[in-house]
């Protein structure tokens, strides 16, 4: 297949339902693709890890949106994003880091553990009492939604009463993280934005009142040395993308994973028998299924990728779902197969905006897998599975199953205006 029909054939309905068979007609031309007009796709697994830390390619931020976007520039959800550390380079990328990644340190994600296994068999018990009888149950909504935001709750000092609701607003925030979407959807984006940054500013004049042992506590009362406290908006943009990046991700892996596995009763079987064997099975759901399959950046000033020249203001997509499919990475990358040796998938990205959720995302997989199947050992799909239709954060809406035993089903189902590029994690 054409690479230019590839790209375009990824943005349709049919394309982030299963965007593999395009993954890997790219790869066929080669690992980096220059698809003309002044964009580039990155396939290759070893082209885009380098990709990730060529400072000429850089984060598609305010100055980015500026170039290309203006118009939406003032969007709240646009400038909310792009003014993150999620899109931010440096100077400021790496103040803000510094402070923030210090509630993520590996002690403290090691010392999280046993929340995350109270919060996971709280959640098994309510899967239990709603499937008791073997009625259908959605692991999305239940536990797949539920125990990653508890914990990043937990992390921040979110009240447990307000955490129900931030599903559908964060939701609809992150499709404008999408490549393709429409006029009502970045509205409502935009509005989810909006409502956020409002519920963090209170939260926020709260803590500062009265400070808790949470990161809210400690971002509003830092000081660093030679970088000063966070500035106010700076503040809430990043406390909205810590909560949306803290589950939206981890949702999406658990999901995927589960469904890689009630697709495979011999995997299913194996992980139920051996537990400790998670941590292997989380890193092949990663590679196999990522939770996000791609990001960009763009060369204000031009740059080489692997001997491919970017002009001055290219764009580069970088798809990470394919360098986890990569041939010459990964022998028989279409296979499923949790003890295939070096797996490091790049699902969490690298260099400077390596994902510093990274270890509390695996934690929670980890314990999440190991204790459902230890749990359910009658645990199976118990209906139609349908996707949300989107590319860059990829993931189940629902998933059900049922933990009694029932009769089996499966079943998937994907879903558009276009915009200049990509905005990717």
């Amino acid at each position: 297949m054409d690479a230019v029909a590839a790209v375009e054939a990824l943005l349709s309905p049919e394309g982030r339902e299963d965007p593999f068979p395009y993954y890997a007609a790219l790869h066929a031309h080669g690992p980096v693709v220059d698809l003309g007009g002044g964009y580039t796709v990155v396939v290759g697994y070893d082209a885009l890890n380098r990709a990730l830390r060529n400072p000429a390619l850089r984060e598609e931020g305010p100055e980015w949106v500026q170039d290309r976007w203006a118009e939406w520039a003032g969007n709240p959800s646009v400038r909310l994003f792009s003014q993150s550390m999620l899109f931010s380079g440096d100077p400021g990328h790496a103040r803000v880091r510094r402070l923030v990644s210090r509630a993520f340190t590996p002690r403290r994600v090691a010392a999280l553990a046993p929340a995350v296994e109270r919060l996971a068999d709280g959640l098994l018990d309510r899967l239990a009492r709603l499937g008791a009888d073997g009625a259908p149950v959605d692991f999305m909504a239940e536990f797949a939604y539920a125990l990653p935001v508890a914990v990043i709750c937990e992390l921040l000092g979110v009240p447990e009463q307000d955490r129900l609701w931030f599903r559908p607003l964060v939701a609809d925030l992150a499709a404008q993280l999408e490549p393709v979407y429409s006029k009502e959807q970045l509205e409502a984006a935009d509005a989810a934005a909006l409502t956020l940054l409002e519920y963090f500013a209170d939260l926020a004049a709260q803590r500062r009142a009265e400070p808790r042992d949470d990161l809210v506590s400690a971002l509003v009362q830092v000081r660093d040395e030679d970088d000063g406290r966070l500035g106010d908006q700076e503040l809430l943009d990043n406390l909205v993308l810590l909560l949306a990046a803290g589950f939206e991700t981890t949702t999406n892996l658990l999901g995927n994973g589960l469904a890689l596995l009630l697709d495979r009763p011999a995997h299913l079987a194996a992980l139920r028998a051996d537990p400790s064997a998670a941590p292997a099975y989380v890193e092949e759901f990663l590679r196999y299924d990522s939770p996000v399959q791609l990001t960009a950046r763009w060369a204000p000033e031009g740059a080489v990728v692997e001997g491919v020249a970017v002009p001055p203001g290219g764009e580069v997509l970088l798809l990470l779902g394919a360098a986890n499919r990569d041939p010459v990475r990964f022998a028989r990358p279409e296979e499923f197969d949790p003890e295939r040796p070096g797996n490091q998938p790049l699902s969490f990205g690298g260099g400077p905006h390596f994902c510093l959720g990274a270890a509390l995302a695996r934690l929670e997989g980890g314990t999440a897998f190991g204790r459902l199947l230890g749990r359910f050992p009658r645990l199976e799909a118990a209906g139609v599975r349908t996707r949300r239709g989107r590319l860059t954060l990829r993931g189940y809406a629902t998933l059900p199953v049922s933990v009694a035993g029932t009769a089996t089903g499966t079943g998937t189902a994907a879903g558009d205006t276009c915009r200049p590029s990509v905005h990717g994690g």
